[in-house]
């Protein structure tokens, strides 16, 4: 045992114990200069913070699950729906391009519901105030959203009822199919209208809509004239204006007031809307920003009935993935071609042939030119006089997500 009587001030030796009551010298550790004490709060200070990293990604991992499952379960599965395509699967056309897809896209106008209820009576049933086909070319290169009248006259198949009844084949209007025998019916009318098989559908309703608008903060739209609609409760002033869900919602179905007062301009008018708001979602960084994504999320995935398949965050991000890198001007809208029926001039029947040309090139994922209406003021600037046929190629009058009406 070493002796420390004879060291300077009774300090231990270096290297020998520390005897009971001595003092600490200014350089105490287990070494002469301190050192060692150091280390050990350092390695005491590297496991707690390793443990705090440890519970803070535990928590935001459980955090990121929480918000994951959130997300998925607001989706609702329209499990009727497969089941009775499932039920007709020999009798639908065949997809003829891979990777290619489809969806129809459907606008309920449900009453149901304390937010639905504000705009009408709940009768119980419900139609598609607004439907569209979205064509996603292979590779993503372009989409395609094709709007379809709720007016035209086509032939309704025999379709399920929400009691569990039949009802007989019926040539009718095409929103009455929904009504008939909801997303089911609507996609069997399609395919049989046009011989083009839909992959997956979405169902949407007011409330869903206001709040899709809500969470983006807006959506800028241009107005040639002021709009003052009691009906749609809308009073606003010409040139640029940023509508909220509830304006949005009366902007895109007001028929009597705005434009010419007919289910076209309706319908022209919601193209428009709608590639504002794929400009709005891609301009602001939504994509890329959490913060802002979460409420975009929520409230899409809170408003959607959908095929099964696509009733989850990962089917919907499988399918929509490619779509970020598609430009704006190849983002198209267009209207179904159609002509005044002639049974009721207030119904549509479809425009031939440029109607089954259309389908053609959707059902091949042949290109689709659209011929806008910054195109046909400028070819009338140019010649002086309205241009018929601007180009050789077959084309149709819509827009694209790029288009600014202000211009």
């Amino acid at each position: 045992m070493s002796d420390t009587a004879g060291t300077p001030s009774g300090q231990p030796e270096a290297g020998g114990a520390r005897g009971p009551g001595r003092a600490l010298g200014p350089g105490s550790g287990s070494s002469p200069t301190g050192r060692g004490r150091v280390r050990r709060r350092r390695r005491r200070w590297a496991r707690g913070t390793g443990l705090l990293a440890a519970v803070v990604l535990v928590a935001a991992a459980a955090a990121g699950r929480a918000v994951y499952m959130k997300l998925d379960g607001n989706i609702t599965p329209d499990e009727a729906a497969a089941a009775e395509l499932k039920r007709f699967e020999e009798d639908r056309p065949t997809a003829l391009v891979k990777g290619a897809r489809n969806i129809l896209l459907i606008g309920s106008d449900s009453r149901a519901g304390e937010e639905n209820g504000r705009y009408g009576r709940d009768p119980g049933t419900e139609r598609s105030d607004t439907a569209i086909l979205l064509h996603l070319s292979a590779g993503r290169r372009s989409a395609t959203a094709v709007s379809i009248p709720r007016d035209l006259m086509v032939e309704v198949p025999d379709c399920r009822r929400p009691d569990g009844s039949r009802s007989a084949p019926v040539f009718a209007q095409f929103n009455s199919a929904f009504e008939l025998g909801g997303s089911a019916c609507s996609i069997r009318t399609v395919e049989e209208l046009t011989d083009i098989r839909v992959d997956h559908h979405v169902v949407v309703d007011f409330a869903g809509f206001k709040d899709m608008v809500d969470a983006v903060d807006g959506v800028e739209v241009c107005l040639r004239e002021p709009i003052d609609d009691k009906d749609a409760e809308l009073n606003l002033p010409a040139g640029r204006v940023t509508l909220d869900g509830e304006q949005a919602l009366g902007y895109v179905r007001a028929r009597k007031t705005l434009g010419d007062g007919s289910d076209t301009s309706r319908m022209e008018r919601q193209q428009r809307f709608l590639g504002a708001l794929v400009s709005k979602v891609r301009s602001n960084g939504v994509l890329l920003n959490p913060v802002k994504l979460y409420p975009v999320l929520d409230a899409a995935t809170s408003s959607l009935t959908t095929d099964p398949e696509l009733a989850s965050l990962r089917g919907l991000y499988e399918l929509v993935r490619g779509l970020r890198e598609i430009p704006t001007e190849d983002v198209q809208f267009l209207t179904l071609p159609r002509e005044s029926y002639t049974g009721d001039v207030n119904r549509d029947q479809l425009a031939q042939p440029a109607a089954e040309e259309l389908f053609e090139r959707l059902r091949t994922d042949a290109p689709i030119a659209v011929h806008t209406e910054r195109d046909e003021r400028a070819t009338e600037k140019e010649s002086g006089e309205p241009s018929e046929n601007p180009s050789p190629a077959p084309t149709y009058s819509g827009n694209t997500a790029a288009e600014d009406t202000c211009t």
